[in-house]
């Protein structure tokens, strides 16, 4: 057997010396490895939201409050009118312009009235001659009830022998007779009379009068016109009553219609008075509603005073109606009611590279941005630079500011509205 030879001190010391030599002829080849580890140390374990970020505060104010709702429409008159006419005829003369004034039965315009003329006449003709034919029937009457009395009386002196039983019976049936004739004449003239009446009405129709006190707003007729009044009856003018005084029809959103009542405040601007705000309040909020393009509105008419004359029926109007109105009240900002701080709404991640691996436990269910796990509505502020909630109690919002009616806010305290992370 042969046995190895033991390493003496001088080779022991040659092997000590060259080791050194080894390991740096081959670092260079781990450095990459050691970088790439790095980086996946510092994707998978970052650091806490704290880390270089900033909360961004806002102060709670006093201050007052108006929260109103948008709506757009049209200006209409109180009151408008459609003049029509109901006869057929040729327009013989148009009195009246546009923009002009008129007063109640003021003359608008006038038919061609021959033939309505030629008709009353010829009613009246014929009512005479139905007054004449009563008299006739009259006379008869009387005739036959004077030839029925000397009958019976002489029927009374000879003791029934003369005149004769078919004779009487005869004078009897020429008296109901003549009854019947004179009752029919009667008739007759009523019915003449109606017909007058009737023609003298279409006479009267054939000149256009003002139903109402107002202004001309449009006038659609000419003299010479021929017009036809079949199933429907032609517009000849359209009036408006009082354009001191409109109404402002515009459409509330479904979302908006439940805080808007009848005397509610209200302004609104108008494209030909830019800058000028007219006031106007709440008259009728519609039941009804109206769809369009799937948006659900409700009619809501506005009252307006046009005392300048500045507003015209038609013009498209923007109105801002005045829901709420809070005077020295404790605001904050909407953003402060939406913030969470982000290790409240993403729990930090703990534990080493391999637990990062290893399949983790689904997390609870996040709560609403704002409130707290019961749903009440909270804002945060910061306690030695960390945030705390504090449980609050809102009232309206106008969108950007809401109101606190209870909580342990108070005015000056700065809310926390938003975290700012850190730039690399």
């Amino acid at each position: 057997m042969k046995h190895q030879p033991k390493n003496s001190p001088d080779d022991l010391q040659a092997i000590l010396d060259t080791a050194p030599k080894r390991r740096s002829r081959h670092w260079w080849r781990l450095a990459p490895v050691a970088l790439a580890l790095l980086l996946l140390a510092r994707l998978l374990i970052p650091g806490g939201p704290e880390a270089g970020g900033q909360y961004l505060t806002e102060e709670a104010v006093i201050a007052d409050l108006v929260v109103t709702v948008s709506a757009s429409g049209t200006l209409e008159p109180t009151t408008s009118v459609d003049v029509g006419s109901e006869m057929s005829g040729t327009m013989a003369e148009v009195l009246v312009q546009e923009n002009d004034r008129v007063t109640k039965g003021q003359l608008l315009a006038r038919l061609d009235l021959a033939k309505l003329r030629d008709s009353v006449i010829r009613s009246k003709a014929s009512l005479t001659a139905a007054e004449a034919s009563v008299a006739q029937n009259r006379a008869t009457l009387a005739e036959a009830k004077a030839a029925l009395s000397r009958m019976r009386h002489v029927a009374e002196t000879s003791h029934g022998k003369v005149p004769a039983k078919t004779e009487l019976e005869t004078a009897e049936a020429n008296l109901q007779r003549a009854i019947a004739n004179e009752a029919n004449a009667r008739a007759t003239v009523v019915q003449a009379q109606a017909t007058l009446k009737t023609d003298e009405t279409n006479l009267a129709k054939g000149t256009i009068r003002s139903p109402i006190n107002g202004v001309v707003l449009a006038r659609k007729i000419e003299p010479g016109q021929t017009l036809v009044s079949a199933m429907t009856i032609p517009v000849l003018f359209t009036l408006a009553e009082d354009l001191t005084q409109m109404e402002l029809q515009v459409k509330v959103d479904e979302a908006d219609v439940g805080n808007v009542s009848v005397g509610q405040p209200a302004t609104f601007t108008v494209s030909a008075w830019p800058g000028r705000n007219f006031p106007a309040s709440i008259q009728r909020v519609g039941l009804g509603s109206t769809i369009n393009d799937n948006v659900v509105t409700y009619k809501t008419v506005l009252k307006v005073r046009n005392d300048d004359l500045a507003l015209r029926p038609g013009m498209t109007a923007t109105a801002s109606i005045v829901t709420a109105k809070r005077e020295n009240v404790l605001l904050v900002p909407n953003a402060a009611l939406r913030f969470t701080p982000p290790e409240a709404s993403e729990p930090k991640r703990t534990g080493g590279f391999v637990s990062r691996l290893l399949p983790r436990p689904p997390a609870e269910p996040k709560k609403r941005n704002g409130t707290t796990t019961s749903g009440a509505p909270q804002i945060w502020v910061l306690d030695n630079q960390r945030p705390k909630a504090v449980p609050v109690k809102t009232g309206v919002s106008d969108g950007r500011w809401t109101e606190i009616v209870g909580g342990d806010i108070k005015p000056g305290m700065a809310v926390i509205t938003e975290y700012q992370e850190a730039k690399p």
